[in-house]
């Protein structure tokens, strides 16, 4: 119980963890909110796009479940302030292996209410020409 406690104490004086991973790393900010403007492009957040983001968020990036709520806040305030274009330009001097990866959660989130919006197809499609992907390596598997 103590432990908690200390943990509770030392997130009010310091923020969120998930929230300064992110706010620390402007590269991940990028990402997550490509990712989270993946979502918002057919004009619906459903829960099955939203639990492929916090699967993302916690398999690929380590941002516990716990902070995605005050990651995702962050993102929306922040949102304002930066347009897509953006965002893509934080990868392109990045390995290919990495912005692959974007693409690919891209696709997984765009895919995850099985309904593909012209909006949707259109967003992946002008952020894979910005990076330098193949369409052909967003639908192949990792590895």
């Amino acid at each position: 119980m103590a432990h908690g406690l200390l943990a509770q104490i030392r997130t009010l004086f310091e923020g969120d963890p998930g929230v300064r991973k992110v706010a620390d790393d402007p590269v991940l900010t990028a990402e997550l909110l490509l990712l989270f403007r993946m979502i918002l492009a057919d004009g619906t957040v459903s829960e099955s796009e939203m639990a492929v983001f916090r699967r993302i968020c916690e398999e690929s990036f380590g941002i516990a479940g716990d902070s995605l709520d005050a990651v995702v806040e962050y993102l929306q305030d922040y949102g304002y302030e930066t347009t897509g274009s953006q965002a893509v330009a934080m990868f392109q001097d990045l390995d290919i292996e990495r912005r692959k990866e974007l693409a690919r959660h891209m696709a997984e989130i765009a895919k995850a209410d099985a309904q593909l919006s012209e909006n949707e197809v259109r967003l992946l499609r002008r952020t894979i020409d910005m990076l330098g992907v193949s369409p052909a390596d967003v639908v192949k598997p990792a590895g």
